[in-house]
């Protein structure tokens, strides 16, 4: 398939060249644009194993300028929580009622919060949910007690980033839009979760590649200092 004539352009100005971080965002922006306010995206191979136990890297952070989407969350709770939900503004709230709407097929939400309590009923739907990244996990701060926080927290930016089955980490870190200044903020704040997620366990280089995207254009490889 060939490439569009605005790829192109921007693959000519990125190709066989690693940046610094400003340098990076500076090119990022400047572009050529697509038609529609792209996603950027960071992408990282960390120098681990993640078939070993103790070499995982799992967490979440909360982008100082949020992601540039605007979530709709779902809470799985009964009685006050679920009250709580609601008043937190909750884009749905339910029970039993909506776990079997989710059987039924409905997906329309980002990310979906429970409590403890109500683990049992989510679990019914553990095999619709967790392809899709949206099963609630203690270790993302989706199974909680404290659901208005969590729901201030996925309103307000938070990103959960995971190693996959090839040592790489994807995150969402803003909009075009956000401009160069925003962009490096959020960047930061994942590297500096990242750097604190190291496990003891690994060793050699940690941040092996490193690089951003728009939706549509092509990757930018960043000089990171390697810990």
């Amino acid at each position: 398939m060939k490439a569009g004539k605005r790829y192109t352009e921007a693959l000519e100005q990125v190709k066989q060249k690693s940046f610094d971080v400003n340098e990076a965002f500076e090119t990022l922006v400047n572009l050529p644009k697509a038609k529609f306010d792209e996603t950027v995206e960071l992408h990282v191979r960390l120098g681990v194993d993640g078939r070993n136990a103790d070499q995982q890297v799992r967490g979440v952070c909360i982008l100082p300028n949020g992601t540039g989407k605007s979530l709709k969350v779902l809470v799985i709770a009964k009685g006050d929580k679920a009250d709580a939900a609601v008043k937190a503004g909750a884009d749905y709230v339910g029970a039993e009622e909506i776990v079997a709407k989710i059987q039924g097929g409905w997906l329309d939400f980002d990310v979906c919060i429970t409590t403890p309590d109500m683990m049992g009923v989510v679990g019914r739907v553990a095999r619709v949910l967790g392809p899709k990244g949206l099963m609630p996990n203690p270790k993302s701060g989706t199974v909680t007690m404290d659901v208005v926080k969590a729901i201030n927290d996925a309103k307000a930016g938070k990103v959960e980033y995971r190693l996959d089955k090839t040592n790489n980490v994807h995150v969402i870190i803003g909009k075009v839009s956000f401009g160069k200044d925003k962009l490096i903020e959020n960047f930061n704040t994942v590297i500096e979760a990242l750097t604190k997620a190291k496990p003891a366990a690994a060793k050699g280089v940690y941040f092996k590649n490193v690089s951003v995207a728009t939706t549509m254009g092509p990757g930018l490889k960043i000089l990171v200092n390697a810990q």
